[in-house]
């Protein structure tokens, strides 16, 4: 295999995927929003493994991605050992959730992209008449 796609890449993608299922499971905590699984860092010494999230519905809420992101952190013993049992890996990294905010930006950034653009129309049919 390629260089191109290194050990701690493979093992961060296949942290998410088993996240992504065991979060939608395992935690019974009726607070816990539609969590998505963005992305996972994972060191280059497997220790940690930084899993960002986003939270459906609840982009502007910053109490509710703050609960969400403290059920997480409490749970993240948890999630970890469940990921020690379905995962091949002698360590498993520590978990440490942090929010993804980028999808939130990106809409943002969409919307005055369409402004500036509905705009430069307005303004070319209003010099051509």
């Amino acid at each position: 295999m390629a260089k191109d796609y290194s050990r701690t890449q493979r093992i961060g993608d296949q942290m998410q995927r088993e996240l992504a299922v065991l979060i939608q499971r395992e935690i019974k905590d009726p607070r816990l929003g539609l969590v998505t699984i963005t992305a996972v860092d994972v060191s280059r010494d497997l220790s940690h493994a930084k899993v960002f999230i986003t939270v459906m519905g609840k982009d502007d809420d910053a109490e509710q991605i703050k609960l969400n992101l403290e059920i997480l952190g409490e749970a993240a013993g948890y999630l970890r050992m469940l990921l020690g049992k379905s995962m091949k890996v002698r360590t498993i990294p520590q978990l440490h959730f942090h929010y993804d905010a980028s999808i939130r930006r990106g809409a943002e950034l969409s919307a005055l992209i369409e402004r500036a653009v509905a705009e430069d129309r307005k303004h070319q049919d209003g010099s051509e008449g």
